[in-house]
């Protein structure tokens, strides 16, 4: 064979390579699935057809709930099926990812009961005949989502975008492209679609649609951000999250670590809104770090399928690298115990860092970076003192606590609850940690053009 022939079919096999995905079990190594990545022409075609689709979709709220009534019932019905694919791709384990369909259901539910209010009409009192602001549907819009939680991170902005009365196209994390298009089939309609295609593709795509909601790391929402401005695209970013864990001197020891504990190692740490950063008071310090490190230690670790593990593997030997690279500049600066030993693959064990110095980059994995305080104005300080502003957490008395969060830079604060998302409350945050919210009237408006009328 000739030197031009050879190189022919080396790109004719790099070609192939590249546009297959696999996926694969980050507790067993075993191969999942392989799935033939979508070419530009087939997405376009897709959102033409989506597009298409949504035109009738959006002409009546009450079929589009009676809709939304029915992909409940296939929910409820798959829900096993839809657990099992979460655990099997990304290792949350198996009881955390049942947790998480449920919790998926429940945002459905609310979205039926509540969108035809959150959309009604509302009426504006002027000189005019008659003057309001209706709601009406943006078009296509497009979903940028990681793989930490597939559903769930799914369900936050598709559900009530297709409420009111858009279409929904979803690029998923490669990794979990078996769970994408699992959802895809269980919705069920022809407004909602998924596209297999890596990461790169989503720049792409931007221009095909009217609406982009993106959840991920900060980097890539910088980027989101900048293509969707250049082409005048509504976007809704939720990024990363440093969240402090404020621990007052009147607090509840107990309560409070257990806490600490699920908050910190629920999905192996692999959280936005996970608490990340321990700021404890030097009143309690001694005592919260000691029942800690006991409430680390007992965290059942082991496969994922196992509904009595609590804490799995992470998400991919890629993620896993970062994570021991972060636990190593942690030992550069203070000391740093890890509370399990002879873990192998994609494990990393619970630990706690007690750094000297500061040390500003998001730990995505089951690491608790712990300092102390004196003074409420020294915790606020440390608490704000990060580029992140997605959550916080104070703990203690909380008539305490709650004078302290004016002066939070976060979009959402939690007192006496570790922070989680809702689907009553707007969810998201502030400086790197991105801008609008999703879940509440706040996150469906987001996928609304707010409309003026006025008729005389």
């Amino acid at each position: 064979m000739s030197q031009s022939s050879s190189l022919l079919v080396l790109h004719l096999i790099s070609d192939c390579l590249v546009k297959m995905i696999i996926t694969e079990n980050p507790y067993s190594g075993e191969k999942l699935g392989e799935y033939d990545e979508e070419d530009q022409g087939s997405i376009s075609s897709k959102i033409s057809r989506l597009r298409h689709s949504q035109l009738e979709w959006a002409r009546d709220i009450s079929t589009r709930l009676d809709a939304l009534h029915e992909v409940k019932a296939r929910f409820q019905a798959r829900s096993s099926e839809l657990a099992r694919s979460i655990t099997l791709e990304m290792g949350k384990p198996i009881s955390q990812a049942e947790a998480e369909v449920k919790k998926s259901i429940w945002l459905i539910d609310y979205t039926i009961q509540t969108a035809q209010e959150m959309l009604n009409p509302e009426n504006v009192k002027t000189e005019a005949r008659r003057s309001y602001v209706r709601f009406d549907p943006l078009g296509v819009v497009l979903l940028i989502e990681p793989w930490n939680y597939p559903v769930w991170q799914v369900m936050r902005p598709a559900v009530p975008a297709l409420a009111a009365g858009n279409a929904v196209v979803l690029k998923h994390a490669s990794i979990v492209t078996g769970t994408s298009l699992l959802l895809e089939e269980i919705f069920g309609l022809d407004v909602f679609k998924s596209v297999v295609a890596r990461g790169s593709a989503a720049e792409n795509i931007i221009p095909m649609v009217d609406s982009i909601s993106f959840t991920g790391s900060g980097q890539t929402g910088a980027k989101i951000a900048s293509k969707a401005g250049s082409e005048l695209k509504k976007c809704v970013l939720e990024l990363g999250g440093s969240d402090p864990f404020i621990v007052l001197h009147n607090t509840n020891i107990e309560s409070t670590v257990a806490a600490a504990t699920d908050s910190r190692l629920q999905n192996a740490g692999q959280v936005c809104i996970s608490a990340k950063r321990f700021i404890v008071h030097d009143g309690v310090s001694k005592e919260f770090g000691e029942r800690l490190r006991d409430s680390f230690a007992r965290v059942r670790i082991g496969n994922p399928m196992d509904p009595g593990v609590y804490l799995g593997p992470l998400s991919s030997a890629e993620q896993t690298k970062i994570v021991r690279e972060q636990v190593s500049k942690l030992r550069d600066l203070g000391e740093v115990e890890e509370l399990a030993h002879g873990l192998e693959g994609n494990f990393i064990p619970p630990t706690i860092a007690n750094p000297h110095s500061e040390f500003k980059e998001e730990v995505f994995g089951p690491v608790a970076i712990v300092t102390t305080f004196s003074s409420d104005q020294e915790a606020l300080r440390l608490a704000n003192d990060s580029p992140y502003g997605l959550g916080a957490s104070l703990w203690g008395n909380s008539e305490h606590a709650e004078r302290l969060v004016p002066y939070i830079e976060a979009g959402m604060v939690f007192v006496n609850k570790k922070v989680t998302s809702d689907p009553r409350l707007p969810f998201g945050g502030v400086k790197r940690s991105g801008f609008g919210r999703e879940l509440s009237r706040y996150g469906i408006l987001e996928f609304t053009n707010i409309k003026s009328v006025w008729v005389d």
